[in-house]
């Protein structure tokens, strides 16, 4: 049951990284230049609430250092990028292993 968590949620963030790099890839076609979009920027505009909520919770329950450095810097890559690749960390660790005979 566990697994198929992982491998929804990993499905869930493929999906994300698929509709994330078709916006930056029409956004490119029309500024006639490779354009990225950074996650924090996407999810910005999608709910601002939970990216503050989700700062708040991670400042206060976790430790106030980890958003600067690492949070921060993972929001400004490029939304695609990350999502696929949680997406590929999560599909890892709800796959089954083959047993070796």
């Amino acid at each position: 049951m566990i697994r198929f968590i992982f491998r929804f949620l990993a499905l869930v963030a493929l999906v994300i990284a698929i509709i994330l790099a078709v916006l930056d890839g029409a956004r490119s076609v029309a500024a006639a230049r490779i354009v990225l979009t950074p996650l924090g920027t996407s999810w910005y505009q999608v709910s601002p609430d939970t990216l503050n909520g989700m700062q708040a919770a991670i400042q206060r329950y976790v430790h106030p250092s980890i958003w600067d450095p690492f949070i921060v810097w993972v929001l400004t890559q490029p939304g695609a990028a990350v999502m696929a690749i949680l997406s590929a960390i999560l599909y890892m660790i709800g796959h089954r292993r083959r047993r070796v005979l």
